[in-house]
């Protein structure tokens, strides 16, 4: 009981939940040591706390069932999708949402329960939507061009949607994450959804309900009780119109999490009150049936139970200008810097208790001047040969890594009461290859042995 209660009161710190430290400054992560990892697994390294992503579900799952028991959780798996993060969201007993065909394949290679997939996109392929009608599985209706390849897919077997609405709702995060606006090349505009509501009686599909998402990292509560305000006001002029009241609604995710200290997101309890305190009394006041409410949590369920350890190599000191200590690692493993201007911290291993510090810059290995972890960051001084450990990196990292520079992907590791479990192999040279072919015209006495 004190540990749950522990748990609960600690979700919105910055570090992992097994996250310690001993006596020398060193960093273990489910009490095993950050450094022994390294020698086990090699550098870089993606680190994944089990119980930190459990705990997370929970605090959504628990949230819902006490303040609105018609729900259901998906984990947005594009964060960081897998076999194991597919099977532990399986035993948590939540659903999924993915976006590719890699996704969905992933999630049925663990057997995860059909009726709680869905599947988004907003260019889906006849193939995608093909599968997912076969199968079995949700799918989110995104634009008029779904709707198309429907109507020629679902002729015997019916299909279970939800039509995407973009609500115009504007929220502060950065402009590459915001999907909720007018100006999104995701979902219906809301001129558009009578139009798609009656295109779709026309084919062989369940409509279940209106899905909206307005953007991601958001630290603001008011946004998202507007979008609970939109939605159900066109579900009473659905209801008007239609003669229909939808049994779903899907609210989409978005909340934000702890990159910095100073960072200050709504705890998960008190955002899933928020929604559901709403959604209660707009239907009174709209006089509906209360929808079951859906929610779709990616960062904020893996980001915080992820680490980074790389390690430190060439240091360059620029004489009144900046101190650059360079990692192994890079933007191939952690684009999001250069993509959205992303901050993080980090510690070095071994010295968490050092006093002396100074201000440096953390450079990629990377053949891009922009390819910088962290702008600016007091850290201890540091070495070549020390290990830097990045905290907040579970979502969006290993999801978006890439091979630039023809670069080897890192290891993935799950650790859980003191073991450790590999969930994704490092990528090695022969894996870089895999898919190359020679043509013959080329292969003519240019091979040689490596």
């Amino acid at each position: 009981m004190l540990e749950s209660i522990y748990i609960m009161s600690s979700l919105n710190q910055l570090k992992p939940l097994s996250y310690s430290t001993n006596k020398d400054g060193e960093i273990l992560l489910a009490d095993i040591k950050i450094k022994d990892l390294v020698k086990k697994y090699g550098s870089p390294l993606y680190l994944m706390c089990e119980k930190t992503i459990r705990a997370r579900i929970g605090a959504y799952r628990d949230s819902l069932k006490n303040n609105y028991p018609e729900s259901l959780v998906l984990y947005a798996s594009k964060a960081l999708n897998c076999q194991a993060i597919c099977a532990l969201v399986k035993q948590e007993k939540i659903g999924l949402d993915v976006v590719s065909l890699g996704e969905l394949y992933t999630a049925l290679s663990v057997g995860f329960p059909i009726e709680n997939l869905y599947f988004h996109g907003n260019n889906k392929s006849h193939e995608e939507l093909k599968l997912c009608v076969d199968k079995g599985v949700n799918i989110v209706v995104d634009n008029f061009h779904d709707i198309n390849l429907l109507s020629k897919i679902c002729n015997e077997q019916k299909a279970s949607v939800l039509l995407r609405v973009t609500p115009g709702i504007e929220c502060h995060t950065h402009e590459y994450i915001k999907t909720g606006k007018q100006d999104s090349k995701f979902g219906f505009n809301l001129d558009e959804l009578f139009t798609a509501i009656e295109e779709l009686q026309k084919i062989n599909v369940n409509i279940k309900g209106l899905h909206g998402h307005i953007g991601s990292q958001i630290f603001e509560t008011l946004p998202h009780q507007d979008t609970c305000r939109v939605f159900m006001d066109l579900y009473k002029k659905i209801k008007d119109k239609f003669s229909l009241e939808f049994p779903d609604l899907n609210l989409g995710g978005g909340l934000g999490i702890k990159y910095m200290e100073s960072d200050d997101p709504p705890e998960i309890e008190t955002w899933i009150k928020i929604l559901t305190d709403s959604v209660k009394a707009l239907a009174k006041e709209f006089d509906l049936k209360l929808p079951r409410i859906l929610v779709e949590p990616g960062r904020s369920i893996v980001g915080p139970a992820g680490i980074t350890v790389y390690e430190v190599g060439n240091i360059k000191n620029i004489e009144g200008i900046r101190k650059y200590v360079c990692v192994d690692g890079g933007m191939a493993d952690n684009p999001r810097h250069i993509m959205y201007q992303a901050q993080y911290q980090a510690e070095i291993d071994g010295k968490v208790n050092l006093q002396d510090r100074e201000t440096v810059t953390i450079a990629g290995k990377y053949c891009e001047s922009g390819d910088i972890l962290i702008r600016d960051i007091n850290l201890a001084k540091t070495s070549p040969g020390d290990l830097l450990v990045v905290f907040s990196t579970g979502a969006y990292n290993y999801s978006m890594s890439s091979n630039y520079n023809r670069s080897a992907k890192p290891a993935l590791v799950l650790v859980a009461d003191g073991q450790d479990y590999l969930a994704i192999k490092r990528e090695s040279l022969e894996d870089l290859l895999r898919n190359d072919l020679l043509p013959e015209h080329l292969n003519r006495g240019v091979l040689s042995k490596t």
